[in-house]
């Protein structure tokens, strides 16, 4: 049978060559080696027969190119084999970009990766007008850098001041953006594509180059003062031994000032080694997690459009803003409008800042709405309850919603630290009660667990877990126990800050060894950031439950009778300004060797007992929560990931010392023989 083919090529009556992608079986196109090599034959067919002008577009209707194919970086086992398909991709794009006639790339939506570096080789960009337009670079979020071109196209365009940003970020641009910083050469409605092509085609006018002021910065002798400036700005936010890839980046500038033909060899070699490393390996393997949670919702597409959220309260206000951002009309209760007032201004504070127009800031806000009397329960699809942590409360409030809720309606609880059964013990439908955890802060974190009762249902779940992904969230479908998943695992790894301070190490120097390991912040930070009176409930709960001893907790009763209870208060085991901890300077922390080990192996210990105990389905589950759920050094790939990388027999012979040093709570857990039974 003939293998299917991607790229479809026509020559029109003005002989304008239309060269269209629609990878089969595909929701977006990918460059995948296949398609490159038939998008290489029809170049050398193009070449070898002029047209007037190429225009390269895709049938998909969700946009250009999404990047390359990710899951062909995983079969790679050398660099040599990365550098074989790098070279291969780049030289497809050369020859893109040699063609003598005008070529013009149509972006209807996102070109991202390897779909941006496409669209570089051409003489011209025209997108798609509109909020759907997105384009970027994101390599670096995987580990590496653009690499069929990218890093040498995109700072010739644009320029260096604009074009590191796009590389060392990873994060896209809008469509107006794009325009203004010369990414696109214009913007159009989408019935106006195609004659806008035909336009620039005939025109022919001359490509856009950066000022010239920008094209100086390149200069050799100007590169060497420019250099360091950038990398300040890349070591403030990665380390080199973590993050390699915006270092190489900057490096390849620098060696090569975007120039030449070595500019492109020099590229593709430094990809090469990259793809093959310990840190875009495991950013890959958490991008293919990321992939497996979006993809637990299925086919299945419930409608959602009402959500009731009962409780104004941090949370609760957040969740409703966010579920208001992401398109649904929301209803927000509490026992009276000055409770919820403050919810909406936060809201609408949000919205501004996020959406810069004052039009679209009115549209958000007129489907959010204060509502006292709860009338929005019967319109509801999903009920949010998110009071505070009071079992009869709870119950109480569950026995006045539920008979005025819909059928189809499933009623959620945000409880941090209460099982399910308990709550759901007085229902008349136990099944349709699930728990959906968000984490603060509501609009950075990504992550929800789904969790599941005794008694829930698989409908109501797998509705649960819908509703995570209509409002873009990743959900993480777990069984009730104290703490779930991520408090589960946190708890210890906070308890042991408290250990280690009432050994005499500094707060500033515990939450150092944290992030020097890859964490995003300290325990002590997070626990200011979580709320110290939050902290402490759930715990006591997680405590009490495994039977773990508690740590000192006589300088955190301390903050509480002091109403200190972390950021949320300007005040905790740190001083807070403008959001921000004010910590004094860490010194050596050399004193404590075992720091970074106690921190961070406490934590793995207990991942291992939640899998064993069947809280979490399996390994690699338990691993993307506690990246998405924690920030967990996302370029270790995981805690387990992170465990069998050292070593299963490492690192449990290290807790044995860890043991004996400073007690039973870093006894290995049972669970680790079946984590060496079974590496992957």
């Amino acid at each position: 049978m003939a293998a299917e083919h991607s790229w479809s090529l026509e020559r029109d009556d003005a002989d304008i060559a239309w060269l269209t992608l629609d990878k089969p079986g595909a929701s977006a196109n990918v460059l995948s080696r296949d398609v490159l090599l038939e998008l290489d034959t029809h170049l050398q067919a193009l070449a070898a027969r002029l047209p007037q002008g190429v225009v390269v577009r895709s049938a998909k209707k969700s946009g250009f190119i999404a990047g390359a194919d990710i899951k062909e970086f995983t079969a790679l086992a050398t660099p040599a084999a990365a550098y074989e398909l790098i070279r291969g991709g780049q030289r497809v794009l050369d020859r893109l970009e040699a063609l003598p006639c005008p070529t013009v790339a149509l972006i209807n939506g996102f070109a991202l990766g390897g779909g941006l570096e496409l669209a570089l080789a051409c003489r011209y960009r025209i997108a798609l007008a509109g909020d759907r337009t997105s384009l970027g670079l994101p390599e670096v979020m995987l580990g590496i850098h653009p690499g069929f071109g990218g890093t040498v196209r995109a700072v010739r365009l644009l320029g260096v001041t604009a074009a590191m940003p796009l590389m060392l970020t990873g994060k896209p641009v809008r469509g107006d953006k794009a325009l203004r910083l010369g990414l696109v050469d214009r913007l159009v409605a989408s019935e106006q594509l195609e004659a806008t092509a035909r336009e620039f085609i005939a025109k022919s006018p001359a490509p856009r180059q950066p000022g010239f002021m920008s094209r100086v910065l390149s200069w050799p002798m100007i590169r060497g003062f420019v250099k360091p400036r950038i990398l300040a700005q890349v070591t403030s936010k990665v380390r080199r031994e973590h993050y390699p890839a915006p270092y190489a980046i900057v490096d390849l500038w620098a060696d090569h000032g975007a120039r030449g033909a070595a500019a492109y060899e020099a590229e593709a070699r430094s990809i090469a080694a990259l793809m093959c490393g310990e840190t875009a390996r495991n950013l890959v393997r958490v991008f293919l997690l990321q992939d497996r949670l979006k993809g637990l919702a299925g086919k299945a597409t419930p409608s959602f459009a009402h959500v009731h959220v009962v409780g104004a309260g941090v949370m609760g206000g957040d969740i409703a803003a966010w579920c208001t951002q992401r398109g649904l009309t929301v209803t927000l209760q509490d026992r009276e409008l000055k409770y919820i007032e403050p919810a909406l201004q936060r809201a609408r504070d949000a919205f501004t800042k996020r959406l810069k127009d004052p039009a679209k800031v009115t549209e958000h806000m007129s489907r959010l709405s204060a509502d006292v009397e709860g009338a929005g329960v019967e319109r509801a699809d999903v009920v949010i309850e998110a009071i505070f942590e009071n079992l009869e409360a709870k119950r109480e409030l569950y026995a006045r919603l539920e008979p005025r809720m819909k059928p189809s309606a499933i009623l959620a609880t945000n409880t941090s630290s209460i099982m399910l059964e308990p709550l759901a013990e007085q229902m008349a439908r136990p099944e349709r009660l699930v728990g959906l955890h968000f984490f603060n802060p509501v609009a950075q974190m990504p992550l929800v667990e789904i969790i599941r009762s005794q008694r829930a249902g698989d409908a109501e779940i797998q509705t649960a877990i819908a509703f995570a992904r209509k409002i873009d969230k990743l959900p993480l479908p777990c069984c009730s126990a104290p703490g779930f998943v991520v408090n589960r695992v946190l708890v210890p790894y906070m308890h042991e800050a408290l250990f280690a301070a009432a050994d005499g190490i500094p707060l500033a120097a515990i939450d150092a060894a944290a992030v020097s390991f890859g964490m995003p912040m300290g325990p002590v930070e997070l626990a200011d950031v979580v709320g110290l009176d939050v902290a402490k409930h759930v715990g006591e709960i997680v405590t009490q439950s495994t039977g773990r001893t508690p740590p000192p907790l006589v300088s955190l009763d301390a903050l509480l009778a002091a109403k200190k209870l972390g950021r949320k208060s300007g005040a905790g085991f740190y001083e807070w300004a403008d959001g921000k901890a004010v910590k004094p300077p860490t010194g050596e922390t050399s004193a404590a060797p075992d720091l970074q080990d106690r921190l961070v192996l406490v934590l793995l210990n207990e991942c291992v007992a939640v899998l064993r105990e069947g809280i979490v389905s399996d390994a690699d589950l338990l691993d993307a929560g506690i990246i998405f759920g924690t920030g967990f050094a996302p370029f270790r790939g995981g805690p387990l990931q992170y465990a069998r990388a050292r070593g299963v027999n490492a690192v449990v012979e290290r807790l044995r010392e860890l043991e004996v040093r400073y007690g039973a709570r870093f006894a290995p857990d049972a669970g680790w023989s079946q984590v060496a039974k079974n590496p992957d």
